[in-house]
């Protein structure tokens, strides 16, 4: 059973995949609120290698958890570094989780969420939607090579969370642990916005016509594969996952980022005006 929380925030947070789109976000947003990020590189930190876990975790009193994509197995890795964080006396887990994790099994994240749903170090769930981000990610090169937005999502509208809000709403947490430990949080952006009315932004933005080009799946897994020379399996996760923002869940919008910020989430229209040098040739 998870223990009490104090309410004191936490005040040095190992922060796991620092160097990602969400963990960069978290360490920003973490000095800015005056609380210490310890993100500490390889060899000093490596969540394949658990003798590292104890020394990162010293001093610590939160930890904010993710799952890099290159790990498929979190019983060797992501739960050790729990029972570490125990043992180290962390008050706060912030588990960057995923939309629909409570109930989807096949999703690493549901044996995550259920381990520290049994143990008891607190919790906080993260369960973000489709993020902003993947335009200066997953698409960019397509983007500035290419000038489309290439994927198999058909006519699907996607809710875009902002990485920079979902990141404000771990340090929240860190920041006070007794309100928000135990809870769960779906998180998207504000509206539901389809690939083509990105693409259109992204040619007001940046002067230039960008296309939406709607693939099949067989022909997405070919570009990744030959294009982008993604593995197998990679490409293979990445086209479920497109081929899922077909369906209406991914455009449903939950009212919960906006009242845990106290403000409107950013758009997706903000996120391509802010970064549009990104999108440069």
């Amino acid at each position: 059973m998870t223990a009490p929380v104090e309410g004191a925030a936490c005040r040095r947070v190992l922060v796991t995949g620092a160097t990602g789109n969400v963990g960069r976000e978290v360490v920003a947003a973490l000095t800015r609120r005056g609380l210490e990020a310890h993100a500490p590189a390889r060899p000093d930190f490596d969540l394949t290698a658990p003798a590292t876990f104890a020394p990162a975790l010293a001093g610590c009193d939160g930890l904010f958890l993710m799952r890099p994509p290159a790990i498929s197995d979190v019983a060797a890795t992501l739960h050790p570094l729990v029972d570490a964080a125990r043992l180290a006396g962390v008050r706060l887990v912030v588990f960057l989780s995923v939309a629909g994790a409570d109930t989807n099994r096949l999703v690493p994240h549901h044996k995550t969420e259920r381990y520290l749903r049994a143990g008891s170090v607190p919790w906080t769930f993260l369960r973000p939607g489709f993020f902003a981000q993947n335009l200066g990610d997953a698409y960019r090169r397509d983007l500035v090579e290419d000038d489309r937005l290439f994927v198999p999502s058909g006519r699907g509208q996607v809710a875009w969370v902002d990485v920079r809000d979902v990141a404000e709403v771990a340090v929240n947490a860190f920041a006070a642990p007794a309100a928000h430990a135990g809870t769960g949080y779906p998180l998207t952006g504000p509206e539901a916005v389809g690939f083509a009315e990105v693409a259109a932004l992204l040619t007001a933005a940046l002067g230039r016509p960008i296309r939406y080009q709607p693939a099949s799946i067989l022909a997405y897994v070919r570009h990744l594969r030959r294009d982008r020379d993604q593995p197998w399996m990679q490409a293979i996760i990445q086209t479920v996952l497109h081929v899922e923002l077909r369906r209406a869940d991914a455009r449903r919008v939950d009212p919960t980022l906006a009242r845990l910020l106290g403000r409107s989430p950013r758009t997706i229209a903000d996120y391509v005006r802010d970064h549009a040098a990104l999108w440069a040739r």
